[in-house]
Formats: C-alpha cells, structure tokens, sequence
C-alpha cells in the first residue's frame, strides 16, 4: 500500500507513528528501531528507565519520609530516565526518521520534568508527545527549545480549546494533532462526561469535525495523527487522500509491543496475543479520574468487583458498621448483601468520597491503607492518595475503589505477575490471535513490522 511521505518535525518521512506507553514500555530501543526505518518513533518519559554504569536498570526506590521528599526523588528519576531514553534512541535511529516524547500531562511535575529533558537532550528529542488532560503550557515549553509539540485530543472542542487559549500563540512549533480514539484507543482515554462509554461515536464524522475546527485556524495542511483501533490501512483506505479529513498519519501502539525490540517480557506478549474479543476492559478505575483501556487481568477484575460491593452511608439504619473509629449506618435494603459479604471474608468497611464504603479483607485493607501512604506523587492529581500538587491534597478522602498506578506499572514492566498487574491495550488487541501474520507465535522485528505494515494488510 501506498504512502507518501509527510513532514514530522521538520524533515519529510513515513507518515507511521510508534504510540507511546509509560513506564518502560515504550524505550529508546523501540523508539530507535521505529525512527531507523524511516517513522517516527516514541519513547516515553513516564517514570522511564535510567541505567548504572553495568547497564543495568536502575530500582526506582523512594526512601523519603514525606510526600514532598518522595516526589522530588521522582522527578529525579523522570529527568534521567527520560534523558537516557533519548540519547539511547538518537544513536539506534541512526540519525533517521524522528524522534518523540511522550509525557502524561497529568503526571507529576510533567512542566518542570519537560523543561529539564529537553535543556539536557538538546538535538535527541524532535517533538513532543502529550495528553491526559489539556496541555495549555505545552506549546510554550515546545516552542522555547525549538521542538514540535503535538498534543493528543478526543473531540474538535478540546483542540479548540487549547489553541485558542495557548497555541495560537506558537503556531510555529505545532507539529501535528494526535486524534486518539476513545472508545478503541488503549491507556487513558478522553471521554467527556456527555459521551456514553457503551457506544462508540463514528471516527469518521469526528475527524471530519476536528479537521473543520483547524481549517478556521488555517491549519490545512497540518496532519492529524489517527490512533486507536489502527490495524490495517486497508481499512482506512477511505480516509487516506479524503478531502474532508485532509492529510492523515497513523499511530500504532498496541502492535508495536509484540516486536522483538520491546523490552517487556515475552509472557505478556504471549498474553497479548492469546487475547479474545471482549478482553479489553474500559473502565473508570484508574486513580488520574480518566477512562482507560486494560486487559482484563485478576488484578482488574478484583477492583471491579469492589466496587460491587458499595453501599450507600445513611443518616439512620439498623445496619452499622465500623469504619476506623467512626460508626456509620448503612442503606438498609442492602442487608443481605452485607451479611454475604462479611460471611465471604470481606469484613472491613472503607469509606470513599462519595459517602458510600467499599467492602475488602483484611488483608486488601491494610494493602490499601500501605499504599496510599507510601504515595510517591507520580500524579499531579490522585484520587487513590489524594494528593494534589498545587496544594498537597485534593480536599477529598482517598479512595479505596481506586489503586496506586505506578505501583502496578512499574511491577508489570520489570517482570511482575501479569494477573496481579494493570496490563493496557487497545481494544483491537484481540486481532494478534487472528492476524495470519503471527501465525505460530511469529513476534517480528520493527522492521518487518513496518514492512507489513505498509502492504495494508
């Protein structure tokens, strides 16, 4: 299938895109190899791996005593993981293709880990990646050091939005816009509180109006980066050369973890690609507040059923229990659900935000309990900790429904037990078990990824 080239921060190349996935996943090594074939490739800086002087990863342990300590021993490690992936990335590209960023605007001290990256790596990094959440000081930052920047949105409005707000301002630097899909797309997704997540709106019509709002910006010829639920092109023949929707690259994410440049370990490829239709979950669990896609692993599973167990405080009932030293009376229509519950070995009641609480063991409470107070402050905003960055704490309770995600991601990227692990993915996943490509289990190179990937099919 024919491509032409498109100009990506500055230089014309293959209009195929490497989506960054945080924690480890998406490195300099897959980074490199994606950019040496002629793309553009995507480390990502989300508590990145930094190396010893053996080569060897570097433990990401915090030993402060206080929120404040912990977080400033990880933007350390952010800033240095972040800068290693880079340099690793410039010297396997080869000096090909591009080389981008990908950071997590809400994770912790995104600006000022940005900033020190892209002063440290200057002539690695040629754009920057980023979303979850609406990246107004990211055009600025981009801009001061020469580097594109290409935000991720979900709807014509929240690009509107952000240029009209901030990047109107540094046109210059825009590189592209990353339309993430957020029905299909795996990660955090950016669904709005009026979009239903049971019923996925037409890409289509969405790009159509997201390409609308940048021709009133006179951004014609500005390339919409398509990802989530990209498979093959030749199911997107009708949206490549189209009028309405204007010049189109395309992101791949999921897929680029099978290769043999991907540095997670080979069960979780083999899980990937032993996937069924229906096992990849959207929920609302992760502790950032988004959507996100995940498959669905024990660990999931678990949280979905805590919150089954959920009752509603009220003023007066016969039903009481105790939670910390605090009597509270709950809904009592729920009786013998709770009585089931504390039979089953879920007798300690948590309370959450809503003024509801959530039924656990003993042991899941203490877990809770350990987590939330080893909290390392990886978000700039945690519901599951409630630490907030701008003044310490959301005002809010944590909240048990929730979990610590670094915790989990930086365990599944090192060698942690899958099922007890949060495991993203596309919701397309489920096609590695029927793409004849992989049959027998074949996990390619990039490059022969990128050479199937150019026949359509």
């Amino acid at each position: 299938m024919h491509l032409g080239l498109q100009k990506f921060s500055g230089v014309d190349v293959l209009p195929l895109v490497e989506g960054g996935k945080g924690v480890s996943v998406s490195n300099g090594f897959t980074c490199g190899a994606w950019a040496a074939c002629g793309g553009v490739g995507t480390f990502s800086a989300v508590n990145a791996d930094s190396y010893d002087e053996n080569g060897d990863a570097i433990p990401q342990i915090y030993r402060g005593k206080s929120r404040n300590e912990r977080r400033q021993e990880l933007i350390e490690y952010a800033v240095a993981g972040a800068i290693a992936q880079a340099k690793i990335a410039r010297e396997v590209s080869n000096d090909n293709g591009r080389i981008h960023m990908n950071a997590l605007w809400e994770m912790g001290a995104c600006e000022e880990i940005l900033e020190r990256v892209l002063e440290a790596a200057k002539g690695c990094i040629h754009g920057v990646v980023c979303g979850a959440g609406m990246p107004y000081a990211l055009a600025e930052i981009a801009s001061r050091f020469s580097v594109y920047y290409y935000p991720i949105v979900s709807s014509a409005r929240a690009f509107s939005a952000l240029f009209r707000r901030s990047f109107k301002k540094f046109q210059d630097f825009l590189g592209g816009i990353v339309y993430e899909d957020p029905w299909l797309a795996g990660g955090h997704n950016g669904l709005s509180n009026a979009e239903n997540p049971q019923k996925p709106c037409n890409p289509y019509l969405r790009l159509v109006a997201l390409r609308s709002t940048m021709n009133d910006f006179n951004l014609h010829q500005m390339p919409i980066i398509i990802a989530g639920g990209v498979w093959w092109l030749s199911e997107w023949s009708d949206y490549i050369d189209n009028k309405e929707i204007g010049p189109v690259a395309f992101q791949f994410g999921t897929r680029s973890i099978v290769t043999t440049e991907c540095p997670v370990i080979k069960t979780w490829q083999s899980k990937l690609m032993s996937l069924k239709r229906g096992d990849v979950k959207l929920t609302q669990l992760s502790p950032t507040g988004f959507y996100s896609s995940a498959i669905n692993t024990k660990m999931l599973a678990n949280l979905l059923e805590r919150q089954k167990r959920q009752v509603k405080i009220v003023e007066d009932s016969s039903i009481m229990v105790q939670v910390g030293s605090r009597t509270v009376c709950l809904d009592e229509s729920f009786r013998e659900n709770v009585e089931a519950w504390i039979q089953d070995g879920y007798t300690q009641a948590m309370m959450t935000p809503d003024n509801t609480v959530v039924f656990v063991t003993p042991e899941q409470s203490k877990q809770i309990l350990h987590d939330q107070k080893n909290c390392s402050c990886c978000l700039s905003m945690c519901r599951f900790s409630s630490w907030c960055q701008q003044n310490g704490g959301t005002g809010k309770i944590p909240d048990p429904r929730s979990f610590c995600i670094q915790k989990t991601l930086q365990s599944i990227a090192h060698g942690g037990n899958l099922e007890d692990n949060l495991m993203f993915a596309g919701h397309l996943a489920y096609r590695f078990a029927e793409d004849p490509f992989y049959d027998n289990n074949f996990i390619p190179t990039t490059r022969q990824l990128i050479d199937r990937i150019l026949t359509g099919y």
